[in-house]
């Protein structure tokens, strides 16, 4: 269980009926107690100014390993200009403010009453999460901006007090909840979804299982879209069963959940590595990877071309550097489809992969959960088609699939399976193998793999769920938390 902590300076007070509240001397003194369980601490005293008890407070709070807001590095941001941090507010939620004349705003906790305003408070928060924050909106240059200052609780009046009051307690009974249930649970994990996407990595199914295997390990797992994620600190673990990108909030996500000190699965350098066919095929040579043969390409010209046809035969394969779900990934049968693709692709990419075409029945792919194989499963090529996925077909398509032990696998493709993904980390990867004669050859390492419900776990059922919230539950003790 966690220990909601309040902060305040010496001589000010406040109510809370979710959380302890201390003067800054008995934090100083008297935290951490040996034993102590995870804390989540709001820092309440004057951080205005730079060396101020407030900025000792998070500073503590951070070695202590507490979770605090805010942070040192929000104080410092804050601080650091004289005038304020300067935003710029996305134009989507600035045309919801509208053109109204430049004003300050008081934000309790990223909450203000005017609806309009509340959308920028939220986004502000989100960004630099402080309990008391001043807003001065203005617009220059048809672009609005805020700029941001820290309040100190002496500064409120009677008025401003009663509602910081009033949304402290909603932020902890609600945000940093504390109700009876959470007593059967030690931490908070969020699986980021998304609702609309085409071809998720989970089901809605496989998406209940890891929420029911999760709650056996102590951990309150819940389903959330970026627009519900809010506040990362709140959670302990952050679970991504949405298709991820670099250029992405799926990458962007999995970074600052790492800064904020969050068990991570898929880590923002598996995204990185994985989502980069350049990086993988590059590091597959390397490392002595078997895969095959490769090239890159970063023009279309006519030396290229005379090249390409020397080192590779008909069909080859072209890939962007960037892709998922067979997506991105092209056959060529002849030199006018090659330079035609290679135009249309470097119009996009400054560089292509352009691969030899191995012809299997099916493709191996391997689930690899740090270092250890955990699934294994055999996709067959769609139905006239000479990948798993036919996205071009008037009505998307995929090819049948068997699931096996992992005990029945050919060892030569389990080990090459586990050695792909050494070198990337040791997160939960879905290795693409194919096995030709008796050679293996691995076609890429994907992160945040598919699973499944009927699918990926139709040998192991509800255990596949057991052995990866497992992991988290070991990181997690092993963090400390």
């Amino acid at each position: 269980m966690r220990k909601n902590l309040i902060v305040l300076n010496d001589d000010l007070n406040i109510d809370s009926s979710n959380a302890s509240v201390v003067n800054f001397n008995q934090y100083l003194i008297e935290f951490p107690k040996k034993g102590n369980v995870t804390t989540r601490l709001i820092n309440l005293c004057d951080s205005t100014q730079y060396l101020s008890q407030g900025y000792y407070c998070s500073l503590l709070a951070e070695a202590r390993q507490h979770q605090v807001l805010p942070s040192v590095s929000t104080i410092n941001d804050i601080t650091s200009q004289p005038e304020g941090l300067v935003v710029p507010i996305p134009h989507n939620i600035a045309k919801i403010y509208g053109k109204e004349k430049s004003n300050d705003q008081l934000v309790y906790f990223g909450w203000h009453e005017d609806e309009n305003i509340n959308k920028i408070a939220q986004y502000v928060f989100e960004q630099y999460p402080a309990p008391i924050l001043k807003l001065t909106l203005n617009w220059r240059d048809k672009q609005l901006f805020a700029t941001l200052n820290l309040t100190a609780l002496s500064e409120l009046s009677t008025e401003q007090h009663s509602t910081l009051q009033l949304r402290l307690d909603n932020f902890t009974n609600n945000v940093w909840r504390s109700n009876k249930n959470r007593k059967l649970f030690r931490w908070d994990m969020a699986i980021l979804v998304n609702h609309e996407e085409e071809t998720p990595p989970s089901d809605k199914k496989a998406l209940k299982n890891f929420v029911k295997a999760a709650n056996k390990f102590g951990i309150n797992a819940e389903l959330v879209t970026v627009d519900q994620i809010g506040l990362l600190n709140r959670y302990d673990a952050l679970f991504i069963r949405e298709t991820t990108a670099i250029r992405h909030h799926t990458y962007q996500l999995a970074r600052q959940a790492e800064n904020e000190g969050l068990v991570v699965i898929d880590d923002a350098t598996s995204i990185l590595r994985c989502c980069n066919k350049v990086f993988l095929h590059d590091a597959f040579s390397y490392n002595t990877v078997p895969s095959p043969k490769t090239q890159f390409v970063s023009d279309a010209t006519e030396a290229t071309l005379v090249q390409l046809e020397q080192d590779f035969t008909y069909p080859m394969v072209l890939k962007l550097p960037e892709s998922s779900f067979s997506k991105g990934v092209f056959k060529v049968a002849d030199r006018a489809a090659l330079e035609q693709k290679l135009h249309s692709i470097l119009a996009d990419s400054a560089i292509i992969l352009v691969q030899e075409y191995l012809y299997t029945q099916y493709d191996w792919r391997i689930g690899v959960l740090n270092g250890r194989a955990i699934y294994a499963c055999r996709y067959h090529m769609a139905r006239n088609h000479w990948q798993i996925y036919n996205h071009g077909a008037k009505k998307f398509s995929s090819g049948e699939f068997e699931t096996m032990a992992t005990f029945e696998v050919p060892r030569q493709v389990l080990e090459t399976a586990v050695k792909a993904c050494s070198f990337i980390g040791n997160s939960l990867y879905g290795v693409d193998l194919k096995q030709v004669n008796e050679k293996v050859y691995v076609i890429e390492v994907n992160d945040n793999p598919s699973i499944e419900s009927d699918v990926e776990d139709r040998y192991l059922g509800y255990e596949l769920y057991m052995q990866i919230m497992q992991e988290f539950a070991n990181r997690l003790e092993q963090r400390g938390r």
